[in-house]
């Protein structure tokens, strides 16, 4: 890192006027996405942190736009991500900023994210050959582990720019290192790290944004009161935030409220459920995004109150078979699975699909071009079961209606990065189920201990 920062990179001319051209003229307050572009177009490294809605992408895309068009051929640009969820989504997010550019700006920009681990093993071998990328860009940067970022950073030519993207107060990776937090916070990089505050998304003073606020910022009694105001249940009427205070013992309204929740997906799934009916790639793909439009997240995964225990509970809920591969199971890869294509943290739908004349049971991904991908449930020995998934397993992922499902005795796991990175995966309303509300409060003035392993 330290050889990448002395490089020395030429910022366009006339900067100032095209940045003007991207973000209209300089106010009265500083434009952070401005100023990353900036810094960005002068700089080989550039640390963009900011958490959800923020404009990380955006600035990234106007960037790219900003550097293609002082370029005398088309720039080799290398979009990816440490998962496959992540670089699924980075891949949409291009291809819904390219299909608002004029069609000349929209064919240089590049629409498709690939995995690290994929990038690392096929692409990054010629990095230093025939065609080096001009730009690197890594979204997700939190959730890369020291292994990996050394790896990275070995990848990358010295003359290309090195982007990264990430929200330095999300969980850390779960391998060793705390590395986005570390590069953020080391004087070394400070000159060189951008924090986008303004989230398009939340509203800080209201809402989920007033409780990620509070929470990220360990703030107890803050976090108190807004806990007394929200309204109890499982969202609960029209409320933006609820919560759910009830011992775990006494649940069953809950799983039935969890289960309204999913309604809509239950009423798309019931038409798959008879044994003459099979699934079309249109169909899954649908099935997929109605599945994803909740979450419900766990603190920890073992126990009845974990992800495993809760799963059960709610593939019982939710009316489901005590089979192992059954129509409707949602999974999720554990690992990276290159013979079949599947990256960690790929979530796939166990459905009927017409194989050669006969209907059998197949596992459907999500693919970066919005289709899907097909599997034989048998191959896939290394799969979770995810009604609910951990907080750790979320990351990458947002979901229209979050429950967070918090243990009901103390753990080490639970700290105001795990509650504000279950909180910040919701997009439209957040329920909280806490049975101890007192150590939520705790667990926010509690941050992870981890070295980065950079010093």
């Amino acid at each position: 890192m330290s050889a990448r920062l002395q490089q020395h990179t030429t910022a366009p001319a006339n900067l100032s006027l095209q940045l003007d051209g991207l973000f209209g003229p300089t106010g009265t307050t500083p434009d952070m996405q401005r100023e990353a572009c900036a810094h960005a177009a002068a700089h080989a490294v550039t640390l963009i942190t900011g958490g959800p809605g923020t404009g990380k992408t955006t600035t990234v895309v106007k960037l790219l736009r900003l550097l293609q068009a002082n370029a005398s051929a088309p720039l080799h640009v290398v979009l990816t991500a440490p998962t496959g969820k992540a670089a699924a989504r980075l891949s949409q997010t291009m291809a819904q900023a390219r299909s608002l550019l004029p069609e000349q700006e929209a064919q240089v920009l590049p629409d498709t994210a690939l995995t690290l681990h994929r990038w690392l093993l096929t692409d990054a071998a010629q990095a230093h050959s025939s065609n080096p990328p001009d730009v690197v860009v890594v979204d997700e940067a939190s959730m890369i582990d020291l292994e990996l970022m050394a790896r990275l950073l070995q990848a990358v030519p010295l003359s290309a720019r090195l982007i990264l993207l990430g929200d330095k107060d999300q969980l850390a990776s779960v391998e060793a290192g705390a590395v986005m937090a570390q590069l953020c916070q080391g004087h070394w990089l400070s000159s060189h790290t951008i924090s986008l505050v303004h989230s398009h998304r939340f509203d800080a003073t209201q809402g989920i944004g007033r409780w990620a606020r509070a929470a990220n910022r360990g703030d107890r009694a803050g976090l108190r009161a807004l806990w007394e105001e929200a309204p109890q249940g499982c969202f609960a009427s029209d409320a933006v935030v609820s919560r759910l205070s009830e011992p775990h013992s006494t649940h069953a309204d809950t799983l039935q409220q969890i289960k309204r929740g999913w309604q809509a997906w239950l009423d798309e799934l019931a038409e798959f459920q008879s044994a003459s009916s099979h699934c079309s790639d249109a169909s899954a793909t649908a099935l997929l995004q109605s599945f994803t439009r909740m979450g419900v997240l766990c603190a920890v995964r073992e126990g009845r109150w974990g992800v495993q225990g809760f799963n059960r509970q709610l593939q019982h809920a939710l009316g489901f078979a005590d089979q192992s591969w059954f129509v409707g199971r949602p999974v999720m890869a554990r690992r990276n699975d290159y013979a079949l294509g599947l990256m960690n943290g790929d979530l796939g739908l166990c459905l009927p699909k017409m194989v050669e004349g006969t209907i059998r049971l197949r596992v459907a991904f999500a693919d970066a071009n919005g289709g899907v991908r097909w599997q034989v449930p048998g191959r896939l020995d290394d799969v979770d079961t995810v009604f609910a998934m951990t907080v750790h397993q979320s990351q990458g992922s947002e979901f229209e209606h979050v429950l967070l499902v918090l243990p009901d005795q103390p753990v080490p796991l639970l700290t105001r990065e795990l509650i504000y990175t279950g909180m910040t995966r919701a997009k439209k309303r957040l329920c909280v189920w806490a049975p101890a509300p007192e150590w939520l409060m705790q667990a926010v003035e509690k941050q992870v201990q981890r070295s980065g392993g950079l010093d």
